[in-house]
C-alpha cells in the first residue's frame, strides 16, 4: 500500500516541488490548493506514476477543509503526511502604510487556514500513529524581524511555535511535527506579495543564488522518510549568500 501526502497549496512553489517529490518516491497524493485549472495539470503530470486526488480548497474555509478530509476514499483516507504548505506573505511596506484587509488575509490565511487543516487532518494521522508527520512551512521571518514583516512575520512565528505545542501534545502519539522555516527562495512568493510586481520580483533575487522550490521539497521529503524514532523540531534553511544584517539605528 502505498503511503499518502497531503499538500496543500500545491498549485506553485514549495507544494507543488513537493508533489512532484513524493510522486517520484511511489507516494499517492491528496493535492489542495486555489487554482483548479493548475492542479489539474499537476495530476495530468502525475497521475501515470501514483494515485492523485485533488481538490480546490481555500484553507481559511473550516466547513470546506472538513468536507474534503472526511470524505477521502482509499486509498487517500489513510495519511501519513500533512504538508501545511498553504500560504502567502502581502503588503511589504511599512505597517503603517498597509490596508487592514491585507493583514486579515494573511492572518486568515497563514494562522486560521493552517488550524483548519491540521484540526481536520490530525485524527488520521492518528490513526496510524508511528512514523506519521505534520510538516509546517514556516519563515526565517517568524524568527528575525524585517521592515514590511509585520503581520506575515507574527504569523509565522505562531506556526513556529504551533509546532512546537504539537509536539508537546503529540509525544506519545508517535506523530511528528517540524517547523521548516526557508530564507529567500525564488518562487512566485514575491510576486504574490507585491500583487503582480515583475521588476520587485526581479531585484530581490537577481544577481545572487536564491533557494529553489526544490530545494525545500528536498528538505520536506528527508524530514517526512527518516526513521520512525526521529523527530526534526525545527529545520531553518537559509541560501549560503544570505545571512543577517545589523541592527536599524535611526539618527539626528
Amino acid at each position: 500500500m502505498s503511503k499518502v501526502a497531503f499538500i496543500t497549496g500545491a498549485t506553485s512553489g514549495f507544494g507543488r516541488a513537493t508533489a512532484r517529490r513524493f510522486a517520484e518516491a511511489g507516494w499517492a497524493l491528496v493535492l489542495s490548493g486555489r487554482r483548479l485549472e493548475r492542479l489539474e495539470e499537476l495530476k495530468a503530470e502525475l497521475q501515470d506514476k501514483v494515485p492523485v486526488h485533488i481538490a480546490a480548497l481555500d484553507v481559511r474555509d473550516a466547513a470546506a477543509v472538513k468536507a474534503l478530509v472526511d470524505g477521502l476514499q482509499a486509498p487517500f483516507d489513510r495519511i501519513d503526511v500533512l504538508v501545511n504548505n498553504a500560504g502567502l506573505a502581502l503588503a511589504p511596506e511599512a505597517a503603517q502604510k498597509v490596508a487592514l484587509e491585507d493583514w486579515h488575509t494573511m492572518i486568515d490565511t497563514n494562522v486560521t487556514g493552517l488550524v483548519n487543516v491540521t484540526h481536520a487532518v490530525l485524527p488520521k494521522l492518528l490513526e496510524i500513529g508511528k512514523g506519521t508527520s505534520i510538516i509546517n512551512i514556516g519563515s526565517v521571518a517568524g524568527e528575525w524581524p524585517y521592515p514590511g514583516g509585520h503581520v506575515y512575520g507574527a504569523s509565522k512565528a505562531f506556526v513556529k511555535q504551533f509546532s512546537f505545542n504539537l509536539r508537546c501534545d503529540l509525544v506519545s502519539t508517535g506523530v511528528r511535527v517540524t517547523d521548516i522555516a526557508p530564507g529567500m527562495a525564488e518562487t512566485e512568493f514575491t510576486l504574490v506579495r507585491t500583487k503582480g510586481n515583475q521588476a520587485a520580483s526581479d531585484a530581490l533575487y537577481g544577481s545572487t543564488t536564491p533557494l529553489t522550490a526544490e530545494d525545500i521539497a528536498e528538505q520536506i521529503f528527508y524530514v517526512a522518510t527518516l526513521p520512525d524514532h526521529i523527530n526534526i523540531n525545527r529545520l531553518e534553511i537559509m541560501p549560503s549568500r544570505q545571512a543577517w544584517s545589523p541592527f536599524a539605528i535611526d539618527r539626528d
